[in-house]
């Protein structure tokens, strides 16, 4: 069954081969605006902009409308998440820092009654153990880490499969 729009004019949004469109949430945490400048030896040279700008070019490939997101802030994370309720199929997202702390940002993952992808650039498990805990691990339907910036394309890739198991779990 075709999804609304995000205007929710009513009429189910598909592609000229009558596959739905699914859309997706890309959440990015704090620092990350920062990508291509801060510690490149970890995180890579590649600038947020030019993720942003991939993801929704191989969205458009995919069937998948892309909305990103940044915030250095974890009330703006929260706010935009509970926005996205009823209005995205997927959640991508790489709290950053919040990874191992935010209570309220996995509370509004679960709230968002949507599959949740993890994205973390560098392998969490390679770095300072206090990096190893993820409060949101549990939650998500899967974690891609170590892959750098082309880790968020691997996820957004695996979208439609893991919204239609989603649909599926739930029916």
């Amino acid at each position: 069954m075709a999804r609304k729009k995000d205007d929710d004019d009513g009429k189910p949004e598909s592609d000229s081969s009558g596959i739905e469109t699914l859309r997706v949430l890309v959440v990015h945490g704090p620092n990350l605006n920062l990508l291509g400048e801060r510690e490149p030896e970890v995180y890579g040279r590649t600038r947020l902009s030019d993720i942003d700008r991939e993801l929704k070019q191989l969205g458009d490939e995919l069937g998948i409308k892309v909305k990103t997101f940044q915030s250095n802030s974890e009330g703006d994370i929260v706010t935009r998440i509970q926005e996205a309720r009823g209005k995205v199929d997927a959640l991508l997202i790489n709290p950053a820092g919040y990874t191992h702390t935010s209570v309220a940002i996995r509370d509004a993952i679960l709230a968002l009654e949507a599959p949740a992808i993890e994205v973390h650039l560098s392998n969490v498990h390679r770095r300072e153990p206090f990096r190893h805990h993820s409060t949101i691990a549990d939650i998500a339907v899967a974690r891609i880490m170590g892959f750098g910036a082309p880790g968020y394309g691997l996820a957004l890739r695996a979208v439609r499969g893991l919204v239609e198991t989603a649909r599926r779990q739930r029916a």
